[in-house]
């Protein structure tokens, strides 16, 4: 589904990525571990054109992504649930997953069974459907922004932090919903900092650091890995 081969990144005279290389099958969910500057975001926001690579490529589902502006890449199935939400400020929950549905609105059918799916993962939002966005809690955010991110029928979500700033309880609840979501057979790169909660919902991971791709491997392995453990689980 996705293939980046030697992806580099600068900013000016910084080197944000150095030659990664990543491949996610049709279906998986796969974590992307690191520290912070470590290169996870710039890499989530060169997959969606929001930053744009030195060299190297992004294909998804075989096709070239080079040129391709961020919104057309949303039309191509990319979705995008960035780093601290970006909800919208002036809509309330029900218009800001509204939004989403532009790129197949008219084309593509109803948007009502959309909205059943992410009230059912999300039962929080169809309660608060007409509160203003803003006026959430962090965690129902959170939840506003998986769910607008589900509203454009991705074939791959690409979720950044989605544990940041929450409670464990909460980050707990939103990772059994990421779960269900990649059950659904819906294709996931998870950009997290809290790497057990990563691992328990991936099946493969990366581990990134200063910008480079240095270990790679199925997650319960990388989870008992002694470098994942001294580096990431105060082990």
């Amino acid at each position: 589904m996705l293939r980046i081969e030697k992806l580099s990144v600068h900013y000016g005279a910084v080197q944000a990525l150095n030659a990664v290389s990543i491949d996610i099958a049709q279906g998986e969910c796969v974590a992307l571990l690191g520290a912070n500057g470590a290169g996870k975001t710039t890499l989530l926001r060169a997959i969606s054109g929001l930053e744009r690579p030195r060299e190297g490529r992004i294909a998804l589902a075989g096709q070239d992504l080079d040129g391709i502006a961020p919104e057309q890449r949303v039309r191509m199935g990319l979705a995008h649930a960035p780093e601290r939400r970006r909800i919208f400020p002036g809509l309330t929950v029900l218009e800001n997953l509204e939004v989403a549905t532009a790129a197949w609105r008219g084309l593509k059918g109803s948007m009502d069974d959309d909205l059943a799916r992410v009230f059912a993962l999300f039962p929080r939002l169809k309660e608060r459907r007409g509160q203003l966005g803003w006026s959430l809690s962090g965690g129902e955010q959170q939840m506003l922004a998986i769910g607008r991110a589900l509203m454009s029928r991705p074939r791959l979500l690409l979720l950044d932090e989605p544990s940041l700033g929450l409670a464990p309880r909460l980050s707990e609840e939103v990772y059994a919903q990421l779960a269900t979501i990649n059950g659904m057979n819906l294709t996931m790169l998870v950009v997290e900092q809290n790497t057990t909660m990563a691992l328990s919902v991936a099946s493969r991971a990366y581990v990134i650091e200063h910008g480079d791709v240095v270990l790679e491997g199925a997650a319960a392995e990388l989870m008992d890995h002694p470098r994942i453990r001294e580096a990431y689980l105060g082990a």
